[in-house]
């Protein structure tokens, strides 16, 4: 009997190890739902969605089986930000996958209840989001950044890049309540280096090309442009005004832009991942740990190089994680 008991007691053991949405599907339950919200469109984070799939793949979740992914992208219109959060939590998803800080902002502003995980909040304690990265309390968790003190290496890359460029234009979202703290770095980097900055606040897609007319005439050789803007239309515009156009985010060089220094891909999704299958296993997000990124990487684009008449000095070239030829 007491064999019995122990089997039992142990079988018991594995089934608690199995993800609540693996369990959920076996009973016939609809699959777990994982609602998105960020910048961009659904052609821009292609490779977002591609990328954060494979990671839940390896931990066992199946898109269409037993998870489904509900991203609510925001074009180039922050000020959709409250109308897609509220339906997020309308839908009643499970977990709300908030990108960059905006849209943290919203997510929160719409629910205390349901669990939410951030990704690429450059300081949630400074932003109201969280109480501290150890504990962050709440109904948020996830990933922080470092985007302000990765702007400030940006320009740096930009100086080693083009050496000869003594006018940088620096793109700041005016809607973004984070833009302050952005600028304030990259104007101190700017004062280290010896470079002088074109800070240009802009709404969205709103007068962007008025933006980049107006660098162009300024003689600025490069442009710096703030995460949570519409980075594809700034990429596109920097080509045709043959402007070097860098930011501090991953994925940046995929639209199109020429550089970009932010935090390791694998690692992000990885992360990203991790904290999904920790909430649809029971886990509360006041209880885990706020990350902060370890691994840096720096792309270059050749095709845009090659496209805005530019040749990247060999010697910078050896000095990136990634080219895209």
């Amino acid at each position: 009997m007491k064999e019995r008991r122990r089997l039992i007691v142990a079988m018991g053991a594995v089934v608690l190890t199995i993800p609540l949405a693996v369990v959920a599907q076996t009973q016939g339950a609809k699959p777990a739902r994982i609602g998105i919200l960020g910048p961009g469109s659904a052609a821009s984070n292609a490779g977002f969605l591609a990328a954060l799939q494979a990671e839940l793949r390896a931990l066992g979740y199946v898109e269409g089986k037993n998870i489904a992914l509900e991203p609510r992208w925001i074009e180039a219109a922050l000020d959709r930000l409250p109308a897609l959060a509220a339906e997020l939590v309308g839908l009643k998803v499970d977990a709300i996958l908030a990108v960059q800080t905006p849209a943290a902002q919203a997510a929160k502003q719409a629910t205390r209840a349901i669990p939410i995980i951030m990704a690429g909040v450059a300081d949630p304690v400074a932003s109201g989001l969280i109480a501290s990265l150890a504990r962050p309390g709440g109904n948020i968790t996830g990933l922080s950044g470092a985007t302000s003190d990765l702007a400030a290496k940006t320009l740096e890359l930009l100086r080693d890049m083009l050496p000869a460029t003594k006018r940088v234009g620096v793109l700041a979202n005016s809607a973004d309540p984070f833009s302050k703290v952005f600028v304030e770095r990259v104007e101190l980097a700017g004062r280290h280096l010896g470079i002088d900055l074109m800070i240009i606040q802009v709404r969205g897609e709103e007068g962007l090309e008025a933006v980049f007319e107006e660098m162009t005439k300024a003689k600025a050789g490069a442009v710096i442009v703030q995460p949570s803007l519409p980075l594809k239309r700034a990429a596109d515009l920097a080509i045709k005004y043959r402007l070097a156009s860098a930011s501090p985010l991953s994925g940046f060089t995929d639209n199109g832009g020429l550089l970009d220094y932010a935090s390791n891909q694998a690692e992000r999704f990885r992360n990203i991942a991790f904290y999904i299958d920790k909430i649809l296993k029971g886990a509360k997000p006041a209880d885990l740990p706020v990350q902060q990124p370890r691994r840096f990487e720096m792309v270059v684009n050749l095709k845009t190089a090659k496209a805005i008449g530019l040749t990247v000095p060999e010697g910078f070239l050896v000095r990136a994680d990634k080219v895209i030829e």
